[in-house]
């Protein structure tokens, strides 16, 4: 696995939305024993890292300003545009922007190009590839160009946001993880933290990363992160799942956060027997016709592989989101971390 690093540049800056900010703790001690949790379900070992890691004098996508609209541009148009949906990114920074490109989304310079297009991004932006900063100063940009251009591009809490908080928070901080203790950082580590993303996390994506929501609902499709059902145990209602999980970022607890991590990492509970009727529960609760998700690869959900490290065989085969449990759940994490596919589709879907 990727080697960690000491975390660079200044501590934490200034608490936002009452937010409780805790010391830096060095992580560059020892990595401690890992202990397994039955509660917690990381991803294998050994994940290689496809592409060349940028040092942290590579720049990323830089944060400029959204130029003034030209004279005699085309006013946004009224009313809600499209709707689309992306996977987990994990730092493949050129894949996604091919895949946005693909999709009319941005343009050949990596501009918003959608008008009044909807785009969610669904979670975990960083670790296992080359460029997770890179990937979230993208997103924050594109945020902003296309809120001036009438649309709107927003993202979710996904597990691996949780995981690089807390190991940028809590370092080496033990937590009890229900088989033994663990930390936050020893978890980055086991699934794929890269020393490059810890190096050039500044305290604006820390803080952007803190205030997304864990779900949404669009067009009568609920978008989450994890294929569970522990949302359940953060509120009955959209509004109180997403203020129960700034709630406790902002406490900045290190045993609290890694409990809120450790249900993200949950998964396959829309497969196999019982799973259309995990997603009912889920709609029932929350609402929406269909629940939008990423986190468990597309190659597990359909058998073509047993393990992200894709020791199973060749390149997985995916052709695009994978709709399942009677129609009901829509997986868009197309395995780019094993060599498949960065996923972005417009809703709504066949199927």
């Amino acid at each position: 696995m990727v080697e960690g690093s000491m975390i660079q540049g200044a501590g934490q800056g200034p608490a936002v939305r009452g937010m409780m900010v805790m010391p830096v703790v060095p992580v560059n001690a020892a990595v401690p024993p890992y202990a397994a949790d039955e509660g917690y379900t990381p991803t294998e070992r050994n994940l290689p890292v496809v592409g060349r890691v940028p040092t942290p004098d590579v720049p990323t996508v830089p944060l400029t300003p959204v130029p003034e609209p030209e004279a005699g541009a085309t006013a946004p148009v009224d009313g809600p545009g499209p709707l689309y949906v992306v996977g987990d990114v994990h730092g493949y920074l050129d894949e996604l922007r091919a895949a946005l490109l693909a999709q009319g989304l941005i343009d050949s310079q990596d501009r918003w190009a959608a008008g009044n297009a909807r785009l969610w991004f669904l979670g975990d932006f960083t670790d296992r590839g080359p460029d997770g900063i890179g990937v979230i100063d993208l997103v924050m940009r594109l945020s902003a160009e296309a809120a001036a251009a009438g649309g709107y591009c927003k993202a979710l809490m996904g597990n691996h946001e949780l995981l690089i908080i807390g190991a940028k928070r809590f370092g080496d901080t033990p937590v009890s993880s229900g088989a033994g203790t663990a930390s936050f950082h020893a978890a980055w580590l086991l699934n794929g933290g890269q020393r490059s993303d810890m190096d050039r996390l500044q305290d604006h994506h820390v803080q952007w990363m803190s205030r997304l929501d864990a779900m949404a609902e669009e067009d009568g499709h609920l978008l989450v992160h994890s294929d569970t059902t522990a949302y359940l145990d953060y509120g009955d209602s959209i509004e109180a799942v997403n203020d129960a999980v700034t709630e406790a970022l902002q406490r900045a607890d290190a045993e609290e956060c890694w409990d809120l991590f450790r249900k993200f990492t949950k998964r396959f509970a829309f497969r196999d027997q019982g799973g259309a009727e995990a997603v009912r529960e889920l709609l029932g609760a929350y609402g929406g016709r269909r629940v939008v998700h990423g986190h468990s690869p597309i190659p597990y959900l359909t058998g073509q592989v047993g393990s992200e490290d894709g020791e199973d065989g060749g390149a997985p085969v995916v052709d695009g989101p994978h709709v399942y449990a009677d129609g009901l759940a829509i997986a868009m994490d197309g395995g780019v971390t094993m060599a498949g596919k960065m996923l972005v589709a417009q809703l709504p879907l066949p199927g």
